[in-house]
């Protein structure tokens, strides 16, 4: 043997390769891009479905796109007032991170629907297209949140963990004024300064005018919160199937008409500022 060589035992070799894999698979996760945290999305059948670990069950169903609506329906029956509509998914990306849905609106308006997440967001971008030669009375849309699960309530208790904001502030709804003559009894209605009382949901019309186009949930711990913003928007909505409803405005469309819409569902802390504060920064100069 040559002086100055050296002998390794195939023990100690082994063990020199282990550790060299064990170094280049640190590196390989230092350097691969961790996946993203935040929401998920799926869609089947007209229901959308939000994901994220934090939700009481895992999961807030959205009935997305529960109805297209003309004028007139305050004092309407409910199936004169829906516009006949088919939903059809588009895309599916990033994980479940995005969706496009197409909707077919009778009349011959395509209406588009780009839903994105985020972290502690839903985003969505609304485009509304009539490809027919006559007025489409597409006045209001409805997104339909399921929040049973989440705030822990039914029908007859789920009030008390439902708010909206009349004269800038958080007022639960078990502390509003509620009406109950209506086409249709239950639930409530809070429709915008702006907006024709003729125009909304055949349901009870409270005498409050929200502030702000938000109305939202806590969840039954009350650690968070779950909230939900359109603009523009037609109408509050506390739902009869222990829903919420922030319902967006399209206003109609004239042959060869584009119109569009925006929309949020956030899912934060239980911290009402900081709710206002992403409210105010997604929607300025919105508030009343």
């Amino acid at each position: 043997m040559k002086i100055g060589t050296s002998v390794r035992s195939p023990e100690r070799s082994a063990k020199v390769f282990v550790a060299g894999l064990a170094v280049l698979a640190g590196l390989a996760l230092a350097f691969s891009p961790a996946e993203e945290p935040g929401i998920r999305l799926s869609w089947e059948k007209n229901m959308l479905t939000i994901h994220d670990p934090r939700l009481p069950g895992g999961r807030v169903e959205v009935w997305y796109l529960e109805a297209y609506c003309r004028s007139g329906s305050t004092e309407v029956k409910w199936e004169k007032t829906v516009i006949p509509h088919r939903t059809r998914k588009v895309s599916e990306g990033d994980g479940g991170k995005s969706l496009e849905l197409e909707c077919e609106v009778e009349g011959g308006v395509r209406v588009r629907h780009v839903i994105r997440t985020g972290a502690d967001e839903v985003d969505f971008q609304v485009e509304a297209v009539n490809r027919g030669d006559r007025y489409v009375d597409a006045v209001w849309v409805q997104p339909c949140i399921r929040v049973g699960e989440f705030t822990g309530g039914n029908q007859e208790n789920y009030l008390s963990r439902c708010f909206i904001f009349k004269d800038g502030k958080q007022t639960f709804l078990d502390k509003t004024p509620r009406a109950e003559k209506a086409l249709y009894r239950g639930g409530q209605v809070y429709v915008p300064a702006g907006i024709d009382r003729k125009d909304v949901n055949p349901r009870p019309l409270s005498p409050d005018v929200p502030s702000n186009g938000l109305i939202g949930c806590l969840s039954a711990d009350r650690r968070l919160l779950l909230a939900t913003a359109w603009e523009p928007y037609q109408e509050l909505f506390q739902g009869v199937i222990v829903c919420l409803h922030s319902d967006f405005r399209l206003g109609g469309l004239k042959p060869g008409e584009t119109k569009r819409a925006r929309g949020k569902i956030y899912l934060l802390e239980n911290d009402v500022e900081k709710l206002l504060e992403r409210y105010r920064k997604d929607f300025p100069q919105k508030e009343n």
